[in-house]
């Protein structure tokens, strides 16, 4: 079990830990009724925090930020020589997840895709997991919940008798939702973005031989160009530019994690 705290990458909090010591802090969170903001971060999740000082503060108030892409993991490897072996991959962490609740009888709150998704998704994560209990799945209005919505969905949570829930809202609006809805669920909240979609089969995983060497980002290219050629031709370079910065210590101030603008508004995603 590793576990080497929060290191300061590009200003974003990232804890260099190992599956084993993020799940057994879910499993006690869960055990315990207690708070816990989860999130697996890519060089995306990062770059959100690095060019947005309110979202950074959101993302410096979760309790673990887990590195979910390579890359992550090489810069922490680089700044902090914290010597990680292997990342903390999202849709991998839910199903950790899922097996340790299946262990120890903690149940599971889903929310986020469609009724359609969310269907597939549960079908496939109780055959793999047949002690698994799905307190309930809930699928996304896919807009800004009004005040009262707000407070249904904090109470639906709450009432379900889940222990655990997991949010596939997307990048970055699911961190959004995990900074502001955690300390009124009482429960650990994982943000874990596209594992929604890989777990229920909509979406294809990129070989273990590109993820293995960082190039996840260039297999989601080719799938969805349109979508996503701004945020890894341009997030991409930039990412490593800064990160020579850092390594070089110039523009201390620019990589402060305490720099940060503390969210004027909610943003009321589900």
């Amino acid at each position: 079990m590793i576990d080497k705290g929060r290191q300061n990458l590009l200003g974003v909090y990232v804890n260099a830990i190992d599956y084993e010591a993020a799940v057994a802090k879910i499993v006690d969170a869960a055990k315990n009724r207690r708070p816990l903001g989860v999130s697996a971060l890519a060089v995306h999740g990062v770059m959100t925090g690095v060019t947005d000082d309110e979202q950074r503060h959101r993302l410096n108030s979760l309790e673990l930020v887990v590195p979910d892409g390579q890359p992550v993991r090489w810069g922490l490897n680089l700044l902090h020589k914290t010597e990680l072996a292997d990342r903390v991959y999202g849709p991998n962490l839910m199903l950790e997840t899922c097996r340790a609740a299946e262990k120890h009888g903690l149940s599971m709150y889903l929310l986020g895709g469609t009724d359609e998704l969310l269907a597939d998704l549960t079908g496939n994560l109780q055959q793999q997991f047949p002690g698994l209990h799905i307190a309930r799945a809930r699928a996304s209005k896919f807009r800004t919940l009004s005040v009262k919505e707000k407070q249904e969905l904090i109470d639906d949570i709450n009432d379900s008798g889940a222990s655990i829930a997991c949010v596939g809202l997307g990048c970055p609006r699911q961190e959004i939702w995990a900074y502001e809805f955690k300390d009124q669920i009482n429960m650990p909240v994982l943000a874990v973005g596209a594992a929604f979609n890989f777990h229920a089969g909509v979406l294809d995983q990129a070989p273990s031989a590109l993820q293995r060497y960082g190039l996840e980002w260039l297999y989601r290219l080719i799938k969805e160009p349109g979508r996503l050629w701004r945020r890894y031709v341009i997030l991409n370079p930039y990412y490593l530019g800064l990160l020579g910065t850092q390594k070089l210590g110039l523009r201390r101030d620019r990589f402060d994690p305490d720099n940060t603008v503390v969210p004027a508004t909610e943003i009321r995603y589900g």
